[in-house]
């Protein structure tokens, strides 16, 4: 399986709206526990579009009262999970002591790095009524450099992720990383990416920034967008990947029956090999060896039992 890089041809003197190069249908799938995902990538043919290694949408699913499941100890190894909460509750702890509750618009950016174990499991409320579960969780590759720094967290509440809307109201973003519409996000990145989640009202449109070194693509997960330069109608569980330029078109037609919900991805490719397999990225197969070498070990720790 290849990565894709509609960009390997970017110059400056080229930079111009964006042009859909491809479109990709999301599979379905089951992960963690049991939790049904939708995922654009990776799927047979398409490993990764670099920086980015993965895309699980989950959800939304409606879980009955002792329903709910997740994903119990396991380790990553040289990337960032980013975990994305639109509905539902997750407690996430791990082998470095770490212990959080997400909530709907919480977000979890987590370098792994050298290695941590972790778990992401349903919180005892949410387990126990059950209820509406639905999120992202989008794994994002680091450089060589960075592969096996010290894990860190970074948390960003509901409250605390910036968000801006259109002066007609038709254009809603959250700012998770990057820039939109005069907000700058947060969240610190170990190479230049965009998230931003858009919610477009019929009728609604914009031009969005996509810098022209950065790869970008948008995936929609609600309704459906017009997107590019020739407006080309992207439906739900569809990522489209976009050529070269530095902005990108998104709007949703005046005759659609309701909103579309957007995600936008953007980030410079890294340009280096990817070697992989199952929780563990790296640029050799002998680093993943070597990974599952520390991991069996117990190099990466244990998550402390609850007090």
């Amino acid at each position: 399986m290849n990565a894709i890089n509609p960009l390997a041809s970017n110059t400056p003197a080229q930079a111009a709206q964006r042009r859909i190069a491809r479109v990709v249908q999301s599979i379905s799938t089951i992960e963690g526990g049991g939790f049904p995902v939708r995922r654009p990538f990776p799927i047979q043919g398409f490993s990764h579009f670099d920086p980015f290694l993965l895309i699980d949408h989950l959800g939304p699913v409606q879980w009955p009262a002792g329903g709910p499941i997740g994903a119990p100890d396991h380790p990553h190894r040289g990337f960032e999970t980013v975990t994305y909460v639109l509905a539902g509750e997750n407690e996430h702890r791990d082998s470095f002591g770490n212990a959080d509750v997400l909530r709907p618009g919480d977000v979890q950016w987590m370098t792994a790095g050298g290695g941590v174990i972790h778990s992401e499991m349903p919180t005892e409320r949410f387990h126990r009524e059950g209820g509406n579960q639905e999120g992202f969780q989008i794994w994002v590759n680091l450089p060589a450099v960075d592969k096996m720094m010290t894990p860190r967290y970074q948390t960003l509440r509901a409250s605390d992720i910036p968000q801006a809307t259109t002066a007609d109201g038709r254009v809603h973003v959250r700012v998770i990383a990057g820039e939109s519409l005069g907000k700058a996000a947060r969240i610190d990145t170990r190479v230049p990416i965009q998230m931003l989640h858009f919610t477009i009202q019929p009728g609604g449109e914009l031009l969005q920034s996509v810098p022209a070194e950065q790869s970008g693509l948008l995936y929609v997960f609600k309704g459906k967008a017009t997107i590019g330069s020739d407006q080309r109608e992207v439906g739900e569980g569809q990522a489209a990947l976009l050529g070269s330029g530095d902005s990108v078109k998104i709007g949703v037609s005046a005759d659609e029956s309701g909103p579309a919900e957007i995600l936008l991805l953007s980030g410079k490719p890294l340009h280096e090999p990817v070697a992989r397999y199952g929780p563990f990225v790296m640029n050799t197969r002998e680093e993943i060896e070597q990974a599952f070498r520390d991991y069996q070990s117990g190099r990466f720790g244990l998550i402390p039992p609850r007090t």
